[in-house]
């Protein structure tokens, strides 16, 4: 790929043709991804380290910290980050394969069309992540995890198991839950001002 494609695409990913896509890649890319490297890994860091169960064993900590995290939030943060990006990557490195400028994919219909499924499938991505944290993390993190350790225990099958920091991470998981909701809506309205430009209701850029 040549530098003036590289160029293009980088151009299109941190500039997108609409107002509210670019104030969505300036939240997208700057806000989430700043409160997710920096305050997430203040917040999780050491979480391993500090989960304590009884008999407080190093094996014991271990199998019942797997268990109750089957992935740790940051992971699973920073995958929904990058598959959330797919979309709109592929679109501008079709753009810049095509050497479509960005002031020209609101004006032909195939162009708009492409984009507009780009940002809707952002959407579906958003809203299956919704979910999928749901099932995985709640909306609240408890003081106490029971614990199930009947297969690596033989003495007992529940345990009390201590969750460092339960109210921080609270506040992170419901943060975390918040941005999902304002990219979806970031993104359902970028929809609805291709709509207006393409009805002629707002000037194009």
């Amino acid at each position: 790929m040549s530098p003036n494609y590289i160029r293009s695409f980088s151009e299109g990913c941190l500039r997108p043709p609409t107002v509210i896509g670019q104030f969505h890649t300036l939240f997208f890319g700057s806000i989430r991804m700043f409160f997710l490297g920096v305050l997430g890994f203040a917040v999780y860091g050491n979480e391993a380290l500090h989960f304590s169960c009884d008999p407080d064993k190093r094996e014991v900590n271990l199998f019942c910290y797997n268990q109750f995290r089957p992935i740790t939030p940051q992971v699973f943060w920073a995958l929904q980050l990058v598959i959330v990006l797919v979309p709109g990557a592929f679109f501008h490195l079709y753009a810049a394969c095509k050497s479509i400028k960005q002031e020209d994919i609101l004006q032909k219909s195939s162009y708009t069309g492409f984009y507009i499924f780009s940002v809707f499938l952002r959407i579906v991505l958003e809203v299956a992540a919704f979910w999928l944290q749901i099932q995985l993390f709640g909306f609240k993190v408890n003081a106490i995890y029971m614990c199930d350790v009947g297969a690596f225990e033989k003495k007992f099958n529940v345990t009390r198991c201590m969750v460092p920091e339960h109210f921080e991470k609270t506040i992170f998981l419901i943060a975390m839950y918040t941005f999902t909701v304002i990219t979806v809506i970031l993104c359902v309205a970028e929809i609805f001002e291709i709509s207006c430009r393409r009805l002629g209701l707002l000037k194009t850029q």
